[in-house]
């Protein structure tokens, strides 16, 4: 079930800049896929917090009120994850936390192989090629299915073997837009090589679907503030309880288990925290039974809620809305993947024929619906290039956006496609 117009306008109040961009001026946001809107809770608790002159780990009341605040964010962490055990903690960005997840991970490992897929965005993928030969281990990108631009079992299983030390996966390509099944090809992975650590890529999955990482049998999973309704210069990463303890830099003397490096900011657990309360407000608003619902069980219903809600964003982006032909319809667009599929989640990219892409998003921009073009650079060319794609134009919806804006977008497509 769609949002009511009431839940919408509601949901877009708690957001800054829903429809004005700061220096543009009115707009429509299809950029989610670069970044998230940013709650105006996070924006405030993060303005509150970064003004505290102490810290954390000293004996006086501001210093237990921030350790405090540090210890419900990683509460939080695991909440909205769907964790149970392990430990969560911050880095500099998501980017910068895969990196030292799957260098960690590799160096702990006695295998003798790595694999990861061409779907995946360059922060694993660089990883593993900058650290698997420093290790003596070989490096493999399996394909994908260019037909429904999706990695599944089917191609990871003849790159495993027993001797497999690191696998990586990515849950949602911020290029196709298509969520994969982590859980499926994680079995598949421990299935022959049980003792292979298996590293998660969900800073693309996380803001426009559930993560449950009790269920996937995984060893890390990291997301990413700026994409998950927060702010910018803060990744999470989750570790599983193996993971946790392999050797990884760290102060001498200090716990096995322990990651952080150096004085925390509270502000960015907080901002966490915001996120975590904003989705299960959610989760109440678009749920009949919230009375006796747990916080695991709003945040689940949110998940649901957003699903819906995007998906029929996706259809007006695809099959028209406000009396226009939506992107599946018009004879000069080409949609990249299948027009119809399960996997897609919030995002459309595609191609107007006779149209750079990179002019179409500058063309939408002029008039007000601001969009990404991906090109053959070193995000995505591992992407595209299979697909035989130079660039294309990036529609990245998310739940707070209208059937309005959608139309808005798609008035600027007709016009360029000739319709």
């Amino acid at each position: 079930m769609t949002f009511s117009p009431e839940l919408l306008t509601s949901i877009r109040d708690r957001f800054h800049h829903a429809d004005v961009c700061p220096i543009q001026g009115p707009r429509a946001f299809f950029e989610n896929a670069g970044g998230s809107l940013t709650l105006k809770a996070a924006v405030e608790r993060t303005a509150e917090l970064m003004a505290f002159p102490d810290n954390q780990g000293r004996t006086n009341v501001a210093s237990k009120y921030l350790t405090d605040i540090i210890a419900q964010g990683r509460a939080d962490m695991k909440l909205l994850l769907g964790a149970s055990s392990g430990e969560v903690f911050i880095g500099e960005s998501g980017t910068e936390l895969l990196g030292r997840l799957i260098r960690n991970a590799i160096f702990a490992s006695s295998g003798s192989l790595v694999i990861g897929s061409h779907l995946e965005h360059p922060a694993t993928y660089s990883a593993c090629r900058r650290w698997a030969p420093v290790a003596g281990m070989a490096y493999e990108q399996v394909g994908f299915d260019t037909e429904s631009t999706v990695v599944s079992v089917d191609q990871y299983r003849p790159a495993i073997t027993p001797d497999l030390a690191v696998a990586t996966i990515i849950h949602a390509s911020p290029v196709t837009g298509m969520h994969v099944d982590v859980a499926a090809i994680a079995q598949e992975i421990r299935s022959v090589a049980p003792d292979c650590f298996i590293i998660v890529d969900g800073i693309q999955h996380a803001a426009h679907g559930r993560v449950d990482i009790d269920d996937y049998g995984v060893d890390g999973y990291v997301v990413s503030g700026y994409k998950l309704f927060s702010r910018h210069n803060f990744g999470v990463a989750w570790v599983s309880d193996r993971l946790a303890v392999a050797p990884h830099e760290q102060l001498d003397g200090a716990p096995a288990h322990v990651w952080e490096l150096g004085t925390r900011d509270t502000s960015a657990y907080a901002a966490f925290s915001e996120v975590a309360r904003y989705l299960e407000w959610l989760g109440v608003q678009v749920s009949a039974d919230s009375d006796t619902m747990t916080q695991r069980e709003m945040i689940e219903s949110a998940a649901v809620g957003i699903r819906a809600q995007e998906q029929d964003l996706v259809d007006a982006m695809m099959w028209g809305t406000g009396g226009l032909p939506g992107l599946g319809q018009l004879d000069n667009v080409r949609v990249v993947g299948p027009e119809t599929s399960e996997h897609r989640s919030g995002m459309v990219s595609f191609v107007i024929d006779g149209h750079d892409s990179l002019d179409v998003v500058d063309e939408l921009n002029a008039d007000g619906v601001r969009t990404h073009a991906r090109k053959q650079d070193y995000y995505s060319a591992g992407v595209l290039k299979p697909l035989g794609i130079e660039n294309c134009v990036r529609a990245s919806a998310s739940h707070y956006n209208t059937r309005a804006e959608v139309e808005q977008m798609l008035a600027t497509v007709n016009r360029l496609a000739g319709s």
